[in-house]
């Protein structure tokens, strides 16, 4: 597992994307690609949850002792988030399976976090 600078450098690192992508879809090409395909709920819904999940990466981090949130956080913004970005801009029909996963993923962090309270 990476030290807590390499955690810190992902979260940091998942923010900017999400600032980025946020901005994408929000304005110019992708936005035009993602109008079209009808899936700018989608869009916006995968920026959402990586921010709110991005600073919990961060905090998490910080902790230095919260590996298995980490993991389970960093896991569902790759598969929730990221599936809805790559459906959103291909429209391959089979991206929305993934992004349950995902939320499992999401589900089982905070489940993690609420059986463990403990820093």
């Amino acid at each position: 597992m990476l030290n807590q600078t390499g955690q810190l450098r992902i979260a940091t690192f998942l923010g900017f994307v999400a600032v980025v992508l946020g901005a994408m879809g929000a304005h110019g090409h992708v936005h035009d690609v993602i109008a079209a395909n009808d899936h700018l709920d989608a869009w916006q819904k995968a920026v959402f949850y990586q921010f709110i999940h991005t600073v919990m990466l961060y905090v998490l981090a910080h902790s230095g002792q919260r590996k298995g949130p980490y993991v389970c956080f960093l896991l569902g913004i790759l598969l929730f988030s990221g599936s809805l970005y790559f459906w959103s801009w291909t429209n391959l029909p089979w991206l929305p399976h993934v992004t349950p996963v995902g939320g499992v993923a999401f589900i089982v962090g905070w489940l993690w976090l609420t059986l463990k309270p403990k820093w």
